[in-house]
């Protein structure tokens, strides 16, 4: 009711003005020196998913989304409305979301927001170890992974101490996670996944960040630091069932609280542009539960150039996992012993459960290494664009491609297609994730 009731405010605006629905109204008091404008903008586009494997249509759906900024003086307030309906892994769905929708004030110094916003932190390309503060969807699918990021309700305020220095500050009351599936995936029967288990909402769970930003004309770099529930989790095992003869395992996911010391920069060295990105991340409680991590240092490093209208970026994506163990495989000494083959079926139950938690949080191995290759260039004076990203993970041996073509049919209607297949070696991640998350993709858009 709340989404509808304000969608009504939106659109009913437009009328004390006698504009159209998308044009810009702006009304100024000479007296008062008072100006008062409203911008509408929006989009329909119809959008397919078409799977690989498990499915033939993993995310079909049509949707409007409709964005509007009100600005009275240094007030504003900003929405952004998707809706959508559809069918995501056989199921039907009907969506109003409120992609954002927050209220602020912006002056020449300092700047306020407060409302659900999407805040995305770091300099290096698609893969940012500093931004802790951003959830994602991995099970929305589209050709445009942006559609992916999901909002937070936060405080952010920002202070320019001069025209290259900004300090920005965000407090997150209420933790919000990402997305995983964990029940679409083939881990077997007889394991199921409880609702993750949330933090409480009190004081202490809140999250908050901090970022220096550093812009001059030869570089630009920043320092961060995190501290809240990171928005990627593991899992724990809640319940091991043994009534029926066989164990049903129940498994719960759970956040972890961490904190997080980052950096990052960009430097244009002639013709190429050299970036890197890193993060020391703190954790605690990570030797007694599985779905805490290990303190790692996280790190990205990237060369960005353009050769002869291809615009290259080759990223080297690593992470160092401090205080690393390898995890011991369990034993059955005495095969013919019930009660030795009761310990050492739950000893594996644990064993394969945190092995798959260090393979989400790339730490089955002291160091992890991966390369991603991203190649772009439009063609027929930018009415065409060739995308191709690779991404390949030398130390599980996982791999990702991921080509796409758009054409710009006219200056409002576009049309996109492509596909994404990920693949690896038998249980690692990409070989659950694969047969959910692989498919080709199509879509239509206009913006109006």
């Amino acid at each position: 009711m709340r989404h509808t009731i304000l969608a009504v405010l939106l659109l009913s605006s437009t009328t004390l003005f006698s504009q159209g629905l998308f044009e810009s109204a702006t009304v100024e008091d000479e007296n008062n020196n008072n100006s008062f404008n409203l911008d509408f903008s929006g989009y329909g586009r119809g959008s397919a998913y078409l799977g690989f494997d498990n499915y033939d249509f993993t995310n079909v759906f049509g949707e409007f989304g409709l964005s509007g900024r009100l600005n009275y003086n240094r007030a504003f307030l900003f929405s952004d409305i998707r809706i959508r309906e559809g069918y995501a892994f056989n199921e039907s769905k009907t969506e109003i979301q409120l992609k954002e929708i927050y209220g602020g004030y912006s002056g020449e110094k300092f700047d306020a927001f407060l409302g659900n916003q999407i805040v995305t932190w770091g300099r290096t390309d698609g893969f940012n170890p500093t931004n802790c503060i951003t959830p994602i969807d991995y099970f929305f699918l589209t050709g445009d992974a942006d559609d992916q990021k999901l909002s937070n309700f936060m405080l952010r305020l920002k202070y320019r101490l001069n025209t290259q220095i900004e300090l920005d500050v965000i407090a997150a009351p209420v933790y919000r996670a990402s997305i995983y599936r964990y029940e679409l995936f083939d881990l077997g029967e007889d394991v199921s996944f409880t609702d993750i288990a949330l933090p409480d909402k009190t004081y202490m769970n809140a999250s908050s960040a901090a970022r220096l930003n550093f812009e001059y004309p030869g570089v630009g770099f920043s320092i961060s630091w995190f501290r809240g529930y990171n928005p990627i989790y593991g899992f724990n095992v809640d319940n091991i069932d043994w009534a029926t003869g066989s164990p049903v395992i129940t498994n719960v996911p759970a956040p972890y609280l961490k904190n997080m010391i980052g950096a990052d920069f960009s430097l244009p060295v002639n013709s190429w542009i050299i970036r890197g990105e890193m993060a020391y991340n703190i954790t605690n409680d990570y030797k007694d539960k599985m779905y805490v991590p290990n303190p790692e240092l996280s790190y990205v490093a990237g060369l960005e150039r353009n050769f002869n209208g291809f615009n290259t970026i080759l990223q080297y994506v690593g992470k160092y996992t401090l205080d690393f163990t390898e995890l011991s495989e369990p034993s059955l000494p005495n095969p013919n012993d019930p009660v030795d083959q009761m310990r050492y079926a739950n000893e594996l139950i644990y064993y394969e459960s945190e092995l798959f938690n260090r393979k989400q949080f790339y730490q089955q191995q002291e160091t992890n290494h991966a390369l991603v290759l991203t190649i772009s260039k439009p063609f027929a004076y930018d009415t065409w664009n060739v995308e191709l990203t690779t991404y390949y993970n030398f130390t599980s041996q996982e791999y990702m491609l991921r080509p796409k073509i758009s054409w710009n049919i006219s200056d409002a209607l576009t049309a996109s297609t492509g596909f994404s297949n990920m693949d690896g070696p038998e249980k690692e991640i990409f070989d659950y994730a694969g047969p959910v998350l692989n498919g080709a993709f199509l879509e239509l858009k206009i913006n109006f």
